[in-house]
C-alpha cells in the first residue's frame, strides 16, 4: 500500500481540473492530479494522423466571449483561425438539396415564420432563468416539469419547422429533446447567451478553431505540474473523513486536506463515496445523462465543396448524419468535412462496423456534396459513447425535474469535497470556456476556505 498526503487532489485532468491544479499549484499548494486517461485533456482529444495533420475528435471550437480561452491560448503562444464558413451552406431533406446563407435554411414562409418564433421564443425564455439558481426561476416548476419534445410540440406545429428545429437542438445539446427538461434547455442556452450564439459559425459558438489542435492547449498548461499528474490511476472510491480526504485507486490511495472532483457526473456517481454523499447529491448525480456523439471526418486531396462556393456547412435529415462542418487544416492544402452523428442515432452508428460507419458517412456526405463526397482518401470517427473514462459527449444534460426535485447543485461542495468541470459552470456550461471557468471558481473556493 502507497500513502502520501496532499494539500488538494484533483481527480480529472480536463480542463478544469488542470486549470484548477495550475491555479492551487501557482498559489504554494501541495497538488495531486489524477487521471484515469493515458493523456491529459479529457474530452478533448486530438489526433495526428501524420506528421502535419490532425483532427480533434473530442472539443475543438471557441468563440465570442470565451474570454479565458482565448486568454491561454496568448499565455502559451498558440493561434487560432476562423471556421470556414465562405459561400453558400446546403439542406439535404426529403432527397432535396437547397443552399442558403444565413443562420436559417429556406423553408415555406409558413414553416419559417413558425422556426423564427421557436427560436425567439426559446432566447426570450431563456433571459428569465435564474442563472445561479435554476430551480428558483419564476416559472422553473412549470418549465422543469416537461420536456424540450413537449414543448416542441406545442409551439412548433408545423413538421418542417420542427424537423429542422430538432436538428439544431441535437447539434447544441446532443441528447434527444424527449430526455431533456425545458428548464435546462434554456439554463444552457443562457449560459451561451441564446441559440443563435449556440448555433452560429461566425460571431457564435464555432468561429474559432485552434491552430495545432486543442489538446497542445491542455498539455502546454500541464507542463507547469507535470510531477504532480499521475495518469492510468482511475479512482474506484472516496472515504471522507472529519479532517482529511483518502482516495482509493485500486490498491493505491493517498490523502488530501480537500478533494476536487472534475470528471463529468456519469463518472462521478459511479465512484464509491464513504460516507455516502448527502441523498440529495446522489439524486442528482444519478439524473444527468450525457449526450450522444459520433464525430466523424471525411479527409480529401483539397477541399473540393469550395470550388462551387460552399462553405461545408449543412444540415440534412433521413440519415444518419445531422450537420456537417468544413473541418480543413488552416492552409486548406487537404479537405476535411466533419459530420456530427448526434442523440438517438449516435446510439445506434455506434453499434456499426468499422466498415459500415465509413460506407454510410461517405454515401450521406454524397447526396449533399455531390459523388466527390464519396472519394474520401481517409476517414476516421470517434465514438464517444464507447471512451471508458468519458462515456459520452458534450456534456452532462438535466430531465424533468433535475433542478426543481432538491435544492442541491452540482456545484456546491460536500463537505471536504468540491466540484467542477464544465457541467457546474454557469457561463459556456458545456463547453471547454465553462471548464476553464469552473476550475478557476474551485481553486477560488479552496484557496478561501
Amino acid at each position: 500500500m502507497q500513502t502520501n498526503h496532499y494539500d488538494v487532489i484533483i481527480i480529472g485532468a480536463g480542463f478544469s481540473g488542470l486549470m484548477a491544479a495550475r491555479e492551487l499549484y501557482r498559489a504554494g499548494k501541495n497538488i495531486l492530479v489524477l487521471e484515469a486517461r493515458d493523456r491529459v485533456g479529457g474530452r478533448v482529444h486530438t489526433h495526428w494522423l501524420d506528421e502535419n495533420t490532425y483532427v480533434d475528435l473530442g472539443a475543438q471550437w471557441i468563440g465570442p466571449t470565451h474570454d479565458y480561452m482565448y486568454q491561454l491560448l496568448e499565455e502559451y503562444g498558440l493561434t487560432y483561425f476562423h471556421t470556414h464558413d465562405n459561400g453558400y451552406h446546403l439542406t439535404y431533406l426529403d432527397g432535396k438539396r437547397k443552399k442558403y446563407k444565413g443562420l436559417i435554411p429556406p423553408l415555406p414562409v409558413p414553416a419559417l415564420l413558425n422556426l423564427d418564433f421557436a427560436i425567439r421564443r426559446v432566447n426570450n425564455l431563456s433571459k428569465k432563468v435564474n442563472m445561479e439558481n435554476p430551480g428558483a426561476s419564476g416559472k422553473a416548476e412549470k418549465w422543469d416539469s416537461q420536456t424540450l419534445e413537449e414543448w416542441m410540440l406545442r409551439n412548433i406545429p408545423l413538421k418542417k419547422a420542427r424537423r429542422l428545429f430538432q436538428i439544431g437542438i441535437e447539434s447544441v445539446y446532443a441528447i434527444d429533446p424527449s430526455e431533456i427538461s425545458l428548464l435546462h434547455t434554456l439554463f444552457y442556452c443562457s449560459s451561451g447567451k441564446d441559440l443563435n450564439v449556440l448555433l452560429n459559425i461566425d460571431q457564435g459558438a464555432q468561429q474559432d478553431r485552434i491552430y495545432g489542435g486543442v489538446q497542445q492547449l491542455a498539455e502546454k498548461i500541464a507542463e507547469e505540474f507535470h510531477e504532480h499528474i499521475r495518469l492510468t490511476s482511475p479512482v474506484d472510491r472516496v472515504e471522507q473523513q472529519e479532517s482529511q480526504v483518502i482516495i482509493h485507486s485500486g490498491e493505491i490511495h493517498w490523502s488530501a486536506n480537500r478533494l476536487v472532483i472534475a470528471i463529468p457526473p456519469n463518472l462521478a456517481k459511479k465512484i464509491e463515496f464513504q460516507p455516502p454523499l448527502p441523498p440529495d447529491r446522489t439524486k442528482l448525480l444519478s439524473r444527468y445523462e450525457m449526450g450522444s456523439v459520433v464525430k466523424c471526418y471525411a479527409i480529401y486531396e483539397r477541399p473540393f465543396w469550395r470550388e462551387s462556393n460552399f462553405s461545408g456547412l449543412a444540415a440534412t435529415s433521413g440519415g444518419y448524419i445531422s450537420v456537417c462542418f468544413d473541418n480543413s487544416p488552416r492552409d486548406g492544402e487537404k479537405g476535411m468535412l466533419m459530420a456530427f452523428v448526434l442523440a438517438e442515432k449516435a446510439k445506434k452508428f455506434g453499434l456499426l462496423s468499422d466498415a459500415e460507419r465509413r460506407s454510410i458517412i461517405l454515401q450521406e456526405l454524397s447526396h449533399i456534396f455531390g459523388s466527390q463526397a464519396g472519394e474520401a482518401i481517409e476517414y476516421i470517427d470517434k465514438i464517444w459513447a464507447s471512451e471508458t473514462y468519458s462515456g459520452g459527449c458534450y456534456a452532462g444534460m438535466l430531465p424533468p425535474g433535475g433542478w426543481t426535485e432538491s435544492e442541491d447543485q452540482l456545484r456546491f461542495a460536500t463537505g471536504r469535497i468540491h466540484w467542477a468541470g464544465t457541467e457546474t459552470a454557469t457561463i459556456w456550461n458545456g463547453y471547454m470556456e465553462g471548464a476553464v471557468r469552473a476550475g478557476l471558481r474551485v481553486a477560488e473556493e479552496i484557496l478561501v476556505s
